[in-house]
């Protein structure tokens, strides 16, 4: 992780906002960079002047939506078994794993269209939501509002900590490692009272 770290914060430092959206975007396109490190170190330089904190948050936002909408349109042309066998032969050189697509196909199923939303909270299952999505032919303009929303807020706060914790925004990543069955927990939390007022609404 501390290679990891450095390279990914020395490709922002020279490439600024360009490599925001491009780590951004790669996250949401399958490959599991943590935007944890990209955002963070994002809200880090903004504190120091280097970056807008809010064009920042918006470059990281647009770039999970195209990653998104890259693997929701993989997902909705290829179908659910040729995205089996992809994974079982090529996954393992991205770190792509077939447990982690059950898991984000799992969740769709049981919660519906709100978790495209509810998942830019949850470590794994913001970067596989896409696929199921996809698959199911969800409304592309519903996915993209859902996921837009989801990760603009996602962006925003791990920037925030970036900028308040300075030199030490580094914690951020360990931490959210350390609790992220907490975060999960807080995630699902978030989803049910959406479906929750969802239907509510709905009804009356």
């Amino acid at each position: 992780m501390q290679y990891l770290t450095e390279v990914l914060t020395s490709f922002i430092s020279s490439f600024g906002y360009f490599a925001v959206f491009l780590l951004m975007t790669a996250e949401s396109a399958l490959i599991p960079i943590p935007s944890e490190i990209t955002m963070a170190f994002a809200g880090f330089l903004a504190g120091v002047g280097v970056m807008n904190f809010w064009i920042a948050v918006l470059i990281g936002a647009v770039g999970n939506l195209v990653g998104s909408l890259l693997a929701f349109y993989l997902g909705r042309a290829m179908g659910e078994e040729w995205i089996r066998g992809a994974i079982g032969k090529w996954g393992k050189w991205i770190l792509v794993h077939e447990k982690d697509f059950d898991t984000a196909l799992t969740w769709f199923k049981k919660y519906g269209q709100g978790i495209t939303f509810g998942s830019r909270l949850l470590p794994i299952v913001r970067t596989f939501i896409s696929l199921p999505a996809g698959i199911a032919e969800m409304n592309v303009v519903k996915f993209s509002i859902f996921t837009f929303v989801g990760s603009f807020l996602w962006s925003a706060f791990l920037a925030y900590l970036g900028l308040k914790l300075g030199q030490n925004w580094e914690v951020i990543d360990p931490y959210f490692r350390k609790f992220q069955f907490l975060i999960v927990g807080l995630g699902i939390i978030a989803v049910g009272f959406y479906i929750y007022s969802h239907l509510k609404k709905k009804r009356e």
